[in-house]
């Protein structure tokens, strides 16, 4: 196939959706990867005839047969993948680090950084070994892999985890012509974001408004990345809203 390919996982919604819909507007062929059919396949439908180079494969990322499925679906369909975006994640209520339970870290941990590694190790299988050999990881990083909000241990804790993932994979992919970077995310308007309209949370105990930014301005900077050719790698990208409450916090 002509067009390059992408694995974007939570595809369905927020920033994996957004950026799905970029990268089938710039002429990719797109896995779309997500836990419900649905979702991904009103993706696939938003972009009226360029809906044909996507592809829905619904997905659990904590699963590891599930991610080895996923990719050699890929394999099989496409024959190559050119581009992963590692963007799958979730969150729990912010609650007293004393109050989480166990249910609760593991939640997150196993799907915003054990999924992500699944996937990273079975897009290395693949790229690897295809012709052109190599390829590219993005994974999502966060704005609290840098500085965390309160109450907020195990999404804090695994995008942390996420940067120490990026540097290894971006280093234990050379020898394969594997380039992986991290976009921190700030502030995008997405269905999580919601709750900032109203106030949330801030270090000194007050609650406060923040400003948001289009989610689009997100996908544009992830498009960026991917279109990079592999000799050239952006290792760390933050994009945030510009007056929103990270230098400083506190």
């Amino acid at each position: 196939m002509s067009s390059r390919i992408a694995i974007v996982t939570g595809a369905g919604s927020g920033i994996g959706r957004r950026t799905a819909l970029a990268f089938l507007r710039e002429g990719y062929s797109v896995v779309l990867a997500g836990r419900r059919r649905e979702p991904l396949e009103n993706v696939a439908a938003e972009v009226g005839q360029a809906g044909v180079r996507a592809w829905v494969v619904p997905v659990d990322v904590t699963n590891p047969a599930s991610v080895q499925g996923l990719f050699a679906q890929t394999q099989e369909r496409f024959g190559r993948l050119d581009v992963l975006f590692n963007n799958a994640g979730i969150n729990v209520p912010p609650v007293l680090l004393e109050d989480l339970t166990f249910d609760q870290w593991k939640s997150v941990v196993e799907t915003n950084l054990s999924g992500a590694f699944l996937c990273t190790q079975e897009a290395f299988k693949l790229m690897k070994n295809q012709q052109p050999r190599g390829g590219r990881i993005i994974n999502n990083g966060s704005i609290s892999a840098h500085a965390p909000r309160p109450n907020s241990a195990p999404y804090t804790a695994a995008k942390h985890a996420i940067t120490g993932l990026t540097k290894s994979t971006a280093l234990d992919g050379r020898k394969y012509d594997i380039a992986c970077g991290q976009i921190d995310i700030g502030n995008a308007a997405t269905e999580m974001t919601e709750k900032m309209k109203v106030g949330v949370l801030q270090a000194d105990g007050t609650t406060a408004v923040e400003p948001t930014i289009d989610a689009d301005h997100v996908a544009q900077a992830v498009l960026y990345m991917a279109g990079l050719p592999l000799d050239a790698n952006v290792a760390f990208l933050t994009v945030m809203a510009t007056k929103m409450p990270y230098f400083g916090r506190g």
